[in-house]
């Protein structure tokens, strides 16, 4: 156990869905089951969002039915550090041993062009760190320039929800962009499994995952990077 290297998870601070007038935010599951995995690891772990202060969860997301994300809720530290989440501009990048995005609707209108977070990632990832993302989360990493001016996702094998997934959830024209479209044009090697089953990629030290039911196996992935 080595509670001197953090994991630093990223939610979004995002809480409308388009024009829907529908609410929208992080996806509690791909918060909870990665905190989850890397708690049970021995790592402990700050929350940073564009805007600092509390996040907003997808209501639709709130299943209490399910004891992991009970769990999460109940645990007065991490529920503690979900209402005062960090800005950018108050993380110290050279802290953390890894960076995971996690998903929900609200990450595709405020992530993708966060500076503040493209810089931390980017320092995490040259340091030797580990970046990761699941779902949606990867709209985090589509605009993230390496030193050498390079994005980071160029040449990569990843995933992310996915146009069909997009499809199926009846919100293509809802979304500023499609997560999918946007990686293959940043020059990422996109795949995906069928939708709505678990599948993760690993690429050098950039792990993702296409959608809720991935998120437990993308921090496993981290954790047996880190290791």
């Amino acid at each position: 156990m080595n509670n001197a290297i953090k994991i630093l998870l990223v939610l979004t601070s995002h809480g409308q869905l388009g024009k829907t007038g529908k609410p929208t935010g992080y996806y509690l599951p791909e918060v909870s089951h990665p905190a989850h995995v890397f708690a049970k690891a021995g790592y402990d772990m700050d929350i940073v969002s564009p805007k600092g202060g509390e996040a907003p969860m997808d209501p639709s997301s709130r299943d209490l039915t399910d004891p992991i994300n009970k769990e999460f809720l109940a645990n007065a530290k991490l529920s503690e550090k979900l209402k005062t989440t960090l800005r950018p501009d108050q993380v110290d990048p050279s802290k953390y041993a890894a960076i995971f995005f996690a998903g929900g609707h609200g990450t595709m209108w405020d992530l993708a062009d966060n500076q503040g977070l493209q810089e931390i990632t980017r320092k995490i990832y040259e340091q030797g760190g580990v970046v990761s993302a699941v779902c949606h989360g990867p709209a985090g990493l589509i605009n993230v320039k390496l030193s050498n001016g390079k994005y980071l996702i160029a040449g990569k094998e990843i995933s992310a929800f996915s146009n069909e997934e997009e499809g199926a959830a009846e919100l293509t024209k809802v979304v500023p962009f499609l997560l999918e479209s946007a990686i293959i044009d940043r020059g990422g090697r996109y795949s995906s499994a069928a939708p709505f089953h678990a599948y993760t990629k690993v690429s050098e030290r950039l792990v993702t995952g296409q959608n809720p039911q991935s998120a437990s196996l993308v921090a496993e992935e981290v954790v047996k990077l880190l290791k």
